[in-house]
C-alpha cells in the first residue's frame, strides 16, 4: 500500500499456568512471560507504531503490595522503550535478591503471572500518553479491578454515552476506549455486589466473601451484559485485578483474534503468526477465537470458550488478507499469492501477450508475495502461449525462431529499492509525500527506453496521493513507454468505521473519480439526490438504514472508474502511457473464501453502524465537513 493509512491495532496476552519457579527451573528465568510478551509485541510491530502498552496483574499478593503494574509509551520507539523501563527496573533489587522469587514478588512490579501487551496505531484520537493502552479502572475491591486493552472501533458511541447516563453514571468523554471500560466495568461492581449479597445472606464475614468473590465470580454473565448492543469489530483483553481475565471477539469477526493453550500457557495474539512463532508450535496448534465468543480464563488458570453474543454472519476484514497482517503466517502468503495469480490473465490481455516488451516489479515491498504470486501466474500463461506458437513452426527447420519462442519469459526487476534507513511512518502525510522521493532508490537500466512497458504490483490504492506525488515522477525517470499499476485489492471505494484509518470519502481516488465520471457526464444531479437520500436515512434508525452511497456507482463500469483514477493520479508532464488493473470482487473472495469483509469495496457493511457511517460520511463530504463520519 503506497499510500499512508493506519489500521487495525495488535494486542497480546499471557496467563502462566504455572507458578513463576518453575519456568526459572525449567527456561533458567523467573522472566518467561514478560520475554514471550516481549518477542509477541515485536512480531505485531507492524500493527502499531504510534504507541505500546503493557499491563501485568500478580496473584495472591500480601495486603498493601501492589499487584497491577503497567508501562505505557507514546513515543516513536515505544515498544523498546517499555522493555527497556520493565527490565530496567531490575537494577533496582539488590543484587543478593535476584534469585529470591519471594522478595522479587513483593519489590518487582512486573512479576506477576497475567500480561496484556498493546500496539496502537491511532486512528482516533491523539497519540498522548493517555490514549494508550491498557486502560485502568482501579477499586480497593481486587475483583473490581480492570485492565483492559484492544484492536477495537464501536460505532455505536452515543447509543452507548446514553445507556451508561441510564446507568446512573456520568461519563467522562464519549471515546469508545472510556466508554467500553466502564460499561464492563459498571457490570464487574454489579456482579460484585450480587454476589456480596448473596454470601451475606449466608452468614459469612466481608473478609470470606472478598476471598469467595474471586472464585466465584461470573465473567460470562459480566461480558453478555457489557457487549448487548456494542455495534463495531473488536478483539479485546481485559484482566481483573484478582486474575481473572477474557479475551472476546465481536460477532461477525471483523477483527482477528488467536490462541494457544498449553499446560504451561494460555496465549493470545491478533495474529496466528506471531503466537506460532512465540512458542515455536505448528500452524494448527495456533487456534482461531470464533465471533462472538470469549475465552474466559479464571483465578486458578482454568479456561473456558463461552458464546456471549449471537451468531451473525463472518465477515472478517479481507484488508487483514491484502495487507494488514504479517505476509509470513501459512495462509496469509498463500492467499496473497493467489490474489496476485488470479490478475496475470487480465495482465497479460493488457499487454497482448507480448512478454518481450515488459518488466515485472512491486511497490511497496507487503506486495511481494502478490508479486510472486502474479509471477506465478505469467509463467502458467507463458506456457501456453508457448506450446500454440510451436504448433505453428518447423521445429526442424527453424531452430531460431523456436529458439526466440522458448525464450519468452517474464522479466522480473527490482525496480523500486527503499531506503531502510528512511522511516516514512514517523511523518504526517504532507512531509512523507516530499520524503518518498528520497526513501525510494530506483534501479537504472534494465528498462528498454520508450519500448518496455513497466508492471507495477502495489497492495491497493488508496488515495493515489503517493503515486502522483512521487511515484510515479520517479518511476518516469527510466523512461519506460508504458506503466501498467496492478492493484491486489479491488476499488476502495466505501469508508471503514472499524479501525481502518479510511473515514473520509473525498479521500478515496474511487470515489472522486466517480464523482468527477458524474459531472462530466452532465449527470450532477444524481450527486446531491443521494446527499438528500443520505439525510433522510440518518434520520432513521442505523438498523434500518440503507446505504445509498451504492447509487453513486450503480450506472458506472468498473473500467471506467479505473481509467478516470488513472487520469487523475498520472502526474503532469510524465511522459508515459498509465493504466491501472484493480482486482475483481469475484477474485477476491476467490482468494480469500473464509474472509468475506469487504465493505470498502461492495458498501456491504456487517453491522448496521457500518451503512450509518457510510451514509455520514457522504453528508459530511456534500457539505464540505473533514470531521470523521463515527
Amino acid at each position: 500500500m503506497s499510500d499512508a493509512i493506519k489500521h487495525e491495532c495488535g494486542v497480546a496476552f499471557i496467563r502462566l499456568r504455572k507458578p513463576l519457579s518453575y519456568y526459572k527451573e525449567k527456561y533458567g528465568s523467573y522472566w518467561y512471560g514478560l520475554h514471550k510478551m516481549q518477542f509477541m509485541m515485536t512480531k505485531q510491530l507492524n500493527r502499531g507504531q504510534d504507541g505500546a502498552g503493557m499491563g501485568v496483574v500478580k496473584l495472591d499478593p500480601e495486603f498493601g503490595d501492589r499487584y497491577l503494574a503497567r508501562q505505557r509509551s507514546a513515543s516513536k520507539t515505544a515498544l523498546s522503550d517499555i522493555f527497556e523501563n520493565v527490565f530496567g527496573g531490575l537494577k533496582d533489587i539488590p543484587e543478593d535478591k535476584l534469585e529470591d522469587l519471594d522478595y522479587l514478588k513483593k519489590h518487582y512490579p512486573y512479576a506477576g503471572e497475567l500480561f496484556v501487551g498493546h500496539l496502537r496505531y491511532g486512528t482516533y484520537g491523539g497519540n498522548s500518553l493517555e490514549n494508550q493502552h491498557p486502560f485502568l479502572r482501579q477499586n480497593n475491591w481486587m475483583a473490581r479491578n480492570l485492565m483492559l486493552a484492544g484492536n477495537y472501533n464501536i460505532t455505536n458511541t452515543e447509543e452507548l454515552f446514553q445507556q451508561l447516563i441510564q446507568l446512573g453514571q456520568q461519563p467522562k468523554e464519549k471515546s469508545d476506549n472510556v466508554l467500553m471500560l466502564e460499561k464492563i466495568g459498571h457490570f464487574i461492581d454489579e456482579e460484585n455486589q450480587r454476589l456480596f449479597g448473596i454470601l451475606k445472606a449466608q452468614g459469612y464475614d466481608n473478609m470470606e466473601i472478598s476471598q469467595k468473590i474471586k472464585t466465584q465470580l461470573d465473567v460470562s454473565r459480566i461480558l453478555k451484559k457489557s457487549f448487548k448492543s456494542i455495534d463495531g469489530g473488536f478483539n479485546m483483553v481485559g484482566m481483573l485485578g484478582h486474575g481473572d481475565a477474557f479475551i472476546i471477539r465481536d460477532p461477525n469477526g471483523i477483527r482477528p483474534s488467536h490462541y494457544y493453550i498449553d499446560d504451561e500457557v494460555i496465549a493470545v495474539a491478533s495474529e496466528r503468526a506471531a503466537v506460532q512463532m512465540a512458542f515455536n508450535v505448528y500452524p494448527e496448534a495456533v487456534e482461531e477465537l470464533q465471533p462472538g465468543h470469549a475465552l474466559i480464563v479464571k483465578k486458578d488458570a482454568s479456561y473456558s470458550i463461552e458464546q456471549i453474543m449471537p451468531t451473525a454472519p463472518r465477515k472478517s476484514c479481507s484488508f487483514e488478507r491484502i495487507y494488514f497482517s504479517r505476509g509470513n503466517g501459512q495462509a496469509i502468503y498463500a492467499e496473497r499469492k493467489e490474489l496476485g495469480r488470479l490478475l496475470a490473465k487480465p495482465v497479460m490481455k493488457m499487454l497482448g501477450n507480448n512478454l518481450v516488451d515488459a518488466v515485472f516489479s512491486y511497490v511497496p515491498n507487503t506486495a511481494s508475495t502478490s508479486f510472486y504470486g502474479l509471477i506465478d501466474g505469467i509463467h502458467e500463461l507463458r506456457r501456453d502461449l508457448q506450446a500454440e506458437a510451436l504448433k505453428n513452426v518447423d521445429i526442424v527447420n527453424e531452430p531460431e525462431k523456436v529458439k526466440e519462442i522458448l525464450s519468452w519469459r517474464p522479466r522480473r526487476e527490482k525496480i523500486l529499492v527503499k531506503d531502510v534507513k528512511m522511516r516514512t511512518f514517523i511523518t504526517n502525510d504532507t512531509d512523507r509525500e516530499d520524503l518518498v522521493m528520497h526513501v525510494y532508490d530506483i534501479t537504472y537500466g534494465v528498462v528498454k527506453s520508450w519500448q518496455d512497458t513497466l508492471v507495477i504490483m502495489d497492495d491497493s490504492v488508496v488515495r493515489g496521493t503517493t503515486l502522483k506525488t512521487s511515484i510515479l515522477r520517479l518511476l518516469d525517470r527510466l523512461e519506460p513507454k508504458r506503466i501498467i499499476l496492478v492493484s491486489s485489492a479491488p476499488q476502495i471505494r466505501y469508508p471503514d468505521c472499524y479501525g481502518i484509518d479510511m473515514s473520509k470519502l473525498g479521500d478515496f481516488a474511487a470515489f472522486r473519480a466517480a464523482i468527477a465520471l458524474h459531472k462530466e457526464r452532465g449527470n450532477e444531479a444524481i450527486i446531491s439526490q443521494i446527499y438528500e437520500k443520505a439525510k433522510l436515512e440518518l434520520e432513521k434508525p442505523a438498523s434500518e438504514q440503507v446505504n445509498v452511497v451504492k447509487e453513486l456507482y450503480d450506472s458506472l463500469k468498473v473500467i471506467d472508474i479505473s481509467n478516470k483514477i488513472a487520469e487523475m493520479v498520472k502526474p503532469k508532464n510524465v511522459r508515459f502511457e498509465f493504466d491501472i488493473l484493480f482486482q475483481s470482487i469475484e477474485n477476491l473472495h476467490q482468494a480469500c473464501p473464509n474472509d468475506l469483509g469487504d465493505w470498502y469495496f461492495t458498501g456491504d457493511y456487517p453491522t448496521a453502524g457500518g451503512t450509518a457511517v457510510a451514509n455520514r460520511s457522504y453528508v459530511y463530504y456534500y457539505e464540505g465537513r473533514k470531521e470523521r463520519a463515527y
